[in-house]
């Protein structure tokens, strides 16, 4: 059992835990995941780490309520425990020699960006974070990507805060004024990270995708994390959980990731709404 040390809501449906998790903790780095089940008869769900603290043995999660188990995680408490917590599984993003970067992140994807930001602060180089969302009522971690980026461009939707907008708007304006980056680091929304990809292509800019496909056991066995890339012209099947999560955008069939992501969407829903009405003591 793993306690739940401490519990923040950052907007209407995206809720920030730190879980006490030392081994965990001691050895996740940016871009890791961990797969956890609320109680014994639940479901595995991937999460990514969106921090750790080894002094006191706590990894931080943050994550969308949109299904059965993220609703039922959103009802425990601090003080509370889940059942399982095991990671950190798959392969750390790639930071080494990067000197200037770029990090886009959508909505809570950028929940994942920010540990990558930080690090890469930390390590010396100039960072700059482009984030969206919606609307201002969705936007998360402002102040965290504001300590950690040399220079940060906050979109949103419909314009309620930042500048109006989608996250490729100032990229392809910062990538005409003639400003390179190493990298370019993409977190979020399947078609968001596709279109990244394509504003960049022009410039010859390396991308980097974090896919977060469906997943069930977290070591390659099941095969339900699969994903087609094109390398050197010919289709190659990797696994975002041990080959990844992150993989080179311009290789990386988004059209097919974003098919198998919908297959289902609609049990999904119907878990959630009948999980919702178990908490309101509905019976049906």
């Amino acid at each position: 059992m793993y306690k739940i040390v401490d519990k923040k809501v950052l907007n209407p449906t995206v809720v920030q835990l730190q879980i006490e998790a030392p081994l965990v903790a001691n050895k996740a780095r940016p871009g890791q995941f961990i797969i956890l089940r609320v109680d014994a008869e639940g479901e595995r769900i991937p999460l990514t780490v969106a921090g750790t603290d080894r002094e006191n043995g706590t990894v931080k999660i943050i994550y969308q309520i949109v299904g059965a188990t993220t609703e039922k995680l959103a009802h425990k408490e601090a003080g509370e425990y889940i059942e399982d917590f095991v990671g950190p599984l798959g392969v750390a993003t790639h930071l080494d020699g990067l000197k200037k970067v770029c990090i886009v992140g959508g909505g809570v994807g950028c929940a994942i960006a920010m540990p990558i930001a930080e690090a890469l602060h930390a390590a010396g180089a100039d960072v700059t974070s482009i984030i969206g969302f919606r609307s201002r009522d969705l936007l998360i971690l402002e102040d965290e990507f504001k300590a950690c980026s040399d220079t940060l461009r906050i979109m949103t939707d419909d314009g309620s805060y930042g500048e109006k907008g989608n996250v490729t708007a100032p990229l392809k304006e910062m990538l005409e004024k003639g400003k390179r980056f190493d990298m370019i680091i993409t977190i979020g929304p399947l078609v968001m990270m596709k279109y990244v990809v394509e504003t960049a292509r022009p410039f010859g800019t390396p991308v980097t995708a974090s896919m977060n496909p469906i997943m069930i056991d977290g070591t390659g066995m099941c095969g339900g994390c699969r994903l087609t890339l094109n390398v050197d012209g010919k289709k190659v099947t990797k696994f975002a959980c041990v080959d990844g999560p992150d993989f080179n955008g311009y290789e990386i069939d988004f059209d097919e990731a974003m098919s198998r992501g919908r297959m289902y969407k609609d049990f999904e829903r119907h878990a959630y709404e009948d999980t919702c009405n178990l908490f309101k003591g509905e019976v049906r």
